[in-house]
């Protein structure tokens, strides 16, 4: 016999239990995802080793394009993993000591 599913709108259904629908998976799933590319990681651990930078100092130091590592910056950011500030024409990013906590509870979880 299978599990009663209750639809929810034309072409989708619902079923009782997802595994899927766990709060905590999905921001494990939000997290592992921004950091699933080389890049970003390179540019993570470049925050942490230096406190903070300004994204000009990023594209120095990593051989990338200044926009690939706004954008990558901009994933990071959206995660929680880095946080930035306007000074003047420039960002200043740094890591959310929030954001990798919670990376490292929600690993531990698993």
């Amino acid at each position: 016999m299978s599990p009663t599913r209750t639809s929810t709108s034309p072409g989708t259904t619902r079923g009782p239990k997802s595994p899927y629908g766990r709060t905590e998976d999905r921001a494990l799933a939000t997290l592992t995802k921004a950091l699933g590319h080389p890049a970003r990681l390179a540019i993570l651990r470049l925050l942490i080793r230096r406190g903070d930078c300004v994204c000009g100092a990023i594209v120095h130091e990593l051989p990338l394009a200044q926009a690939t590592v706004s954008q990558h910056l901009k994933v990071l950011k959206d995660a929680g993993l880095v946080q930035g500030e306007v000074d003047g024409p420039r960002v200043c990013y740094c890591v959310n000591p929030a954001g990798v906590d919670r990376l490292k509870e929600l690993i531990q979880g698993l």
